[in-house]
């Protein structure tokens, strides 16, 4: 029954998104908001989770980009999330290259953490943790793991739209996020203790092989 509802809250939130989409793309300004709304939130999350600190300013030019597209895009409230994932981790994978940066992870907000869609797991897994945890504790996975994460319970991603955002297949963004949900419930239920998955200094996501 849990599961159902939030499928079903899911779709409602999705159907919202995407009538707004729908009318922003006729011109409506009040629907571009709306769509905002709906979007931002996930999406500096998830930003904030490659660039840090410069997260605003890197979404800021994500949505520039979004707006003068929006003709352009096809699809329903949840190809919206993923196309904008897609065009605000393109925009952040150039900061980093001008920045000589490599992706991290870096504060996730608690309003990021009460967005639909989330998986199972990660209810487990995250609903307990604090924003500083959180922290710690995604920024201690490896990189591949921590994007998979954050598009899949931040952004709000499936499988396969988390997959084409990062051009991998299915089965191996699902395997990430997977092991690293896993990880942090496994964190959690040994005493939420974050000192076993971290290391003494602060470090960067790991670069992908």
């Amino acid at each position: 029954m849990a599961r159902g509802g939030e499928r079903r809250r899911t779709q409602a939130y999705d159907a919202e998104l995407g009538a707004a989409v729908e009318r922003a793309q006729q011109g409506d300004e009040g629907g571009f908001a709306a769509a905002y709304r709906i979007v931002h939130p996930g999406l500096l999350g998830y930003v904030r989770g490659l660039v840090g600190e410069d997260a605003e300013d890197v979404t800021s030019e994500a949505w520039l980009e979004i707006a003068r597209d929006l003709g352009r895009f096809r699809g329903d409230g949840a190809g919206f999330r993923g196309w904008t994932a897609t065009i605000a981790r393109h925009r952040a994978l150039d900061h980093l290259r001008k920045q000589k940066r490599r992706p991290r992870t870096a504060l996730i907000e608690q309003d990021v953490l009460d967005l639909p869609d989330r998986q199972d797991t990660a209810d487990d897994a995250l609903e307990a943790l604090s924003t500083e945890q959180a922290l710690e504790m995604i920024a201690a996975l490896p990189r591949e793991q921590a994007e998979a994460v954050l598009l899949r319970v931040v952004v709000g991603l499936d499988g396969p739209a988390a997959a084409r955002v990062l051009g991998k297949r299915s089965g191996s963004v699902r395997t990430s996020a997977y092991r690293g949900l896993k990880r942090l419930a496994e964190q959690l239920a040994g005493g939420g203790r974050v000192d076993a998955v971290t290391s003494p200094a602060p470090r960067t996501l790991k670069d992908e092989t």
